[in-house]
């Protein structure tokens, strides 16, 4: 051959695109670049997939597991990425960091045999990030199939004896001070801290609340495989796959997608006894984004009340007019802040109090929570639930009853912001409310007279609940 004459280069190949990962994709970038979260981003680009032909049922359940999945393990998958990379995982551009996190969860976590979850991933990387970083994507990902997940964890794992927070956070993926402030939170053993850490890797069922008056459970459970729910008598869990926009009631505002859990600190509220007095008037105090206020807001309906329910952020008290649209009782919804109120203190009968807060326990749904939250985040948060619960309190009429609740386990966002800002009370005076009662036939809710709910024990998120009474 002379020196003038070349071989033949190879054809130009086109990515192959496939619709799935791509989605999967374009989800974990709005998670990251817009701090979205996923039960909120990836609804909308489903169903725009669906409407134009690109995924079927099949293909969205695909796309749902590789999000949620990865958003999960996304701490471990980086333990194992470090080892697997030629440099700090931070000077690795995020888009690329995104695929390799996809690739990571079908090597270790799936049931995508390896060559597959390579190639698939390879291809992903040409489309998204290009050819030159699609063989770095490559290189990476072939390192991560030197071990299964055991493996990598037998390795990078710290030893138990020595630090089990860390230990115990690499196998479940969670941050390690989260681990401790659970452990912390239940006082248990190992054994029923691994449950819990299992449980909020598990993605839950979508539950619906029937709002009184306007749906009932009954009407709910026609179709789509759904089920009583196991504590709340409006509580009505979908078969798994099941879509709450294929239920009419839901589509109608006449029922809402809400974890038991929220459903039963609205109800207790509802149904614990006031000392005396009329019961004309209810606060949701920190509405967004409404279903607690239109559980409420229902219930309130058939007594007689009328419910004001109170939003700081504008675009979540749209929300929550959204939620309360046709409800058949009065109520009002105002932008404004429950901590620095517009109305006289002694105004309300029963005041609701879902405060800001870390939301450790909900990770079920917003796996993602887990990795943005900080330990320093308590300072602020904690500072707001007091000023909270103080405002609330003066709120209150005398022989009234108000509920704080925290949708986190956290004990310095519950027990002690609780007994921190009665210890303080100088001027107006308090009882507890045994909330037990109020919750029948839930077992192991403790000692009392607070309850706290937990996803491996109810089902539930991991929601606390103090019921305090007004008493001068």
């Amino acid at each position: 051959m002379s020196s003038r004459q070349r071989r033949p280069s190879k054809p130009y190949r086109r990515p192959q695109r496939d619709p799935a990962r791509i989605l999967a994709f374009e989800a974990l970038r709005a998670v990251d670049e817009r701090d979205a979260y996923a039960n909120l981003a990836l609804p909308p680009l489903l169903a725009r997939a669906k409407r134009d032909g690109t995924l079927d049922d099949r293909d969205a359940a695909f796309v749902t597991e590789l999000v949620y999945g990865t958003l999960r393990h996304q701490g471990t998958y980086d333990a194992v990425l470090a080892e697997c990379v030629d440099r700090p995982l931070r000077e690795v551009d995020p888009p690329v960091l995104d695929v390799l996190s996809l690739g990571a969860h079908q090597l270790l976590a799936t049931r995508v045999p390896p060559h597959a979850a390579v190639s698939a991933t390879v291809e992903l990387a040409r489309c998204v990030v290009g050819d030159g970083r699609a063989k770095f994507v490559n290189a990476v990902l072939r390192r991560v199939t030197a071990r299964d997940l055991d493996g990598w964890i037998a390795l990078l794992a710290p030893p138990y004896a020595r630090d089990p927070e860390g230990h115990l956070g690499l196998r479940h993926a969670h941050p390690r001070w989260v681990v401790g402030a659970l452990w912390d939170a239940l006082g248990g053993e190992r054994e029923e801290v691994e449950r819990l850490l299992v449980a909020d890797n598990e993605r839950p069922r979508v539950t619906l609340a029937a709002r009184p008056g306007r749906s009932t459970p009954g009407e709910l459970l026609e179709g789509q495989g759904a089920e009583p729910g196991r504590w709340s008598p409006q509580a009505v869990l979908l078969a798994e796959g099941g879509e709450p926009g294929a239920v009419p009631a839901v589509v109608e505002g006449r029922a809402g997608v809400q974890d038991e859990g929220s459903q039963l600190v609205a109800l207790a509220l509802a149904n614990a006894p006031l000392a005396e007095g009329p019961d004309r008037r209810w606060l949701d105090g920190c509405a967004g984004p409404g279903g607690k206020a239109a559980l409420l807001a229902a219930l309130a309906a058939e007594r007689g009340a009328a419910l004001v329910a109170s939003e700081i952020q504008p675009h979540r008290a749209r929300l929550v007019s959204r939620a309360l649209a046709g409800n058949p009782g009065p109520h009002q919804v105002l932008v404004a802040d429950a901590a620095r109120p517009a109305w006289r203190p002694g105004t309300f009968d029963r005041v609701l109090l879902d405060v800001p807060c870390t939301g450790l326990g909900a990770l079920r749904r917003r796996p993602e929570a887990r990795w943005r939250r900080r330990p320093e985040d308590l300072d602020r948060l904690t500072g707001q639930q007091r000023d909270l619960l103080r405002a609330g309190l003066a709120a209150l009429r005398p022989g009234g009853v108000l509920g704080y609740a925290t949708c986190s386990p956290h004990l310095s966002e519950t027990r002690l912001v609780v007994a921190d800002v009665l210890k303080g009370l100088t001027d107006i005076a308090v009882e507890r409310v045994d909330a037990r009662p109020l919750l029948p036939g839930v077992p192991e809710l403790g000692d009392g007279p607070d309850v706290q709910l937990w996803p491996h024990r109810h089902g539930t998120d991991a929601m606390y609940l103090a019921l305090l009474r007004r008493v001068g």
